[in-house]
Parts: structure tokens; C-alpha cells; sequence
């Protein structure tokens, strides 16, 4: 049992290596396969449902009381989360895409969804506030059935259909009843759950995440086989405004002059989005245009979280030269 659980450990190390090239490779996973993968659809919540609920087994509720007590952080972080980057989202697709009301939905929607839970492993790997992070993932998952359709409702009001109730419901069993059951089970064993099954689990996270990001494709393969000008349109803004979301937290961080832990918990947090469930939800309840931008932004996420890593990684360098710090 003990060489089955450091060959997983061991698989899960291997996977974060390669975390960049995971959701590229499904996409394209997804466009090879499209008529194979698209039969598993109706899978798609139930692993995400497993997905949030092992990715929550490290989330205690005594990590939001420490936040709670200082909030400023926390603050700051909902603000950019769900006023100045949905606004950023709604803004760009209109300036860019005003003929399309269903690709402005798809930007809204990409920036109104919560932070997402995969922002802890690139926090842990830089030696960010891990604490911040984890308070902002329960309080950001437990919000979400009401943020997210009141978000889509203020910004877009009535020029696409929106299924408001199907929508909760859908983030209530997907994202909220798992993180919930996943905290409870931490809270319970005192850690120990995670300690125990954390680490042989996570691989099946990353294969799960492989697997929803390859059947969501699969849905829109069509667009991406017979890619044209728009497209890469599509990709471009999207690419600019989730970039954007970095540089809004790195901002914030050296206005507010914040430690460097608490400035990679904030840049990460900020640029990062839980692009699964918003590809679910896309897909669900949105015709296919509006899954576009959020389909697009798993093309780079992983790849801008490398990227701003090594920035980070640099200027720990340069400020601490004697410390041997990584």
C-alpha cells in the first residue's frame, strides 16, 4: 500500500511539472476526438463535483476565521474578482465583439466565476500566503450560485436568456455541496484526511481536469477546427484581459506595499479563474458562442501562471541574493 501511495505522490509531482501543457494538450485532445468525447458530456459535473471535493480536503475553516480577522486582502481580492475584472470582460467584448452579444456573455461569464481552487498549487510552489488563498477559494465557492447569475444579470440584463435557478442549482451541486462536504471531512479528521488521501488522490484531480477540459472541447470543436480571423480575435482579447487580471493584483499588491507572500497570493488569485466549471456552465445553459472565451482562456492560464511564477521567482531572487530561495 505504502509503494502505491509514493507512486502516486511521485505521478502528482510529475503532473505539476507539466501543469502548463495539461489544458492545451486536452483541447487539442478534444478537437481530435470530438464525436468520441461528446457522448461523455453528461460526465462532466459529476468529475468536477470529484474534482472540487478533493481539492477541498485542505480548506479548514479556521484558515477564514485568521483571514477574517485583517479582511483588507480579502477585500481587495472580491473587488477585483467581481467588480473590476467582469467590468474589464463586459468592456472588451463590447469594444471588440458589439454585433455579438452572446461573445460579451462569454467574457462576462469568463471573469464572474470564482477564483479557481488549482490557484493553491501555484501559491504553495512560490511560498505565497496559502491562508489568503484558501479563505478566498471558501468564501469565493460558497458565493458563487449568487454572484455569478447576479454578475451576468447587472452586466448583460436582458439581451441573452439567462437561466438564473438552473445555473445555482448547477454551482450549488458542482462547486458549493463538494467544497462544503470536502471542508467538513478536514474539520472532522483535523487535517488528517488531507494528509492521508490528499497527496494520492491529486493526480486524479489533474487527469480529471485533463478529462472535463477534453469532453468540453469536444463541444466546440467545430470552431476550433475551422479557425479564421475572429478566432484568433477571440483568443487575443482573451488573452489581454486575463493577463490584465495579473498585472490589476500585482498593482494593488505594490500600491498597498504588501509582503511578497501576500502579493502572490493576490496576483495569482487574481489571475486565475475556476475556467472549468465556467466551460460547464457555458455549455450547459449558453449557446455555444458564449463557451468561446472561456474555452480560449484555458488555451494560457496555466502557461500565464508559469510565466508570472518566474517573474515572481526572478525578483525573490534579486531582493533576497543570499538566501538560496527559490
Amino acid at each position: 500500500m505504502n509503494g502505491i501511495l509514493s507512486g502516486l505522490s511521485r505521478i502528482n509531482r510529475t503532473l505539476e511539472r507539466i501543469m502548463p501543457l495539461i489544458t492545451p494538450a486536452a483541447i487539442a485532445v478534444g478537437v481530435l476526438l470530438d464525436w468520441r468525447l461528446r457522448s461523455f458530456e453528461h460526465w462532466v459535473p459529476w468529475i468536477f463535483a470529484f474534482m472540487t471535493l478533493v481539492g477541498s480536503l485542505k480548506i479548514g475553516f479556521a484558515d477564514m476565521l485568521r483571514v477574517l480577522t485583517r479582511p483588507t486582502k480579502l477585500i481587495a481580492l472580491m473587488l477585483i474578482l467581481h467588480i473590476i475584472m467582469p467590468l474589464i470582460g463586459w468592456g472588451a467584448g463590447r469594444l471588440f465583439f458589439p454585433d455579438d452579444p452572446y461573445l460579451v456573455t462569454g467574457y462576462v461569464l469568463l471573469f464572474a466565476i470564482p477564483t479557481g481552487v488549482v490557484s493553491v498549487v501555484w501559491v504553495t510552489i512560490y511560498s505565497g500566503n496559502l491562508a489568503l488563498t484558501l479563505a478566498l477559494i471558501l468564501i469565493d465557492t460558497l458565493l458563487s450560485p449568487l454572484l455569478v447569475p447576479a454578475t451576468l444579470h447587472v452586466l448583460m440584463g436582458t439581451a441573452v436568456p439567462i437561466e438564473t435557478w438552473s445555473m445555482m442549482k448547477g454551482l450549488l451541486w458542482m462547486v458549493v455541496l463538494p467544497s462544503l462536504a470536502g471542508m467538513l471531512l478536514n474539520e472532522w479528521t483535523r487535517g488528517n484526511v488531507n494528509r492521508t488521501w490528499g497527496p494520492p488522490l491529486a493526480p486524479f484531480v489533474k487527469v480529471g481536469l485533463f478529462s472535463v477540459v477534453a469532453i468540453n472541447g469536444s463541444t466546440i470543436a467545430s470552431d476550433l477546427k475551422h479557425a479564421d480571423a475572429r478566432l484568433l480575435e477571440i483568443v487575443l482579447v482573451t488573452l489581454a484581459t486575463v493577463v490584465l487580471g495579473y498585472l490589476i493584483g500585482w498593482g494593488v499588491s505594490a500600491w498597498r506595499r504588501w509582503s511578497l507572500e501576500d502579493s502572490i497570493a493576490v496576483q495569482f488569485n487574481s489571475g486565475m479563474r475556476n475556467l472549468s466549471a465556467g466551460a460547464v456552465l457555458a455549455i450547459q445553459y449558453f449557446p455555444a458562442s458564449v463557451s468561446l472565451p472561456v474555452i480560449s482562456g484555458m488555451l494560457f492560464q496555466q502557461l500565464l501562471a508559469a510565466t508570472f511564477g518566474y517573474r515572481i521567482s526572478r525578483s525573490r531572487r534579486k531582493s533576497e541574493p543570499d538566501s538560496g530561495r527559490i
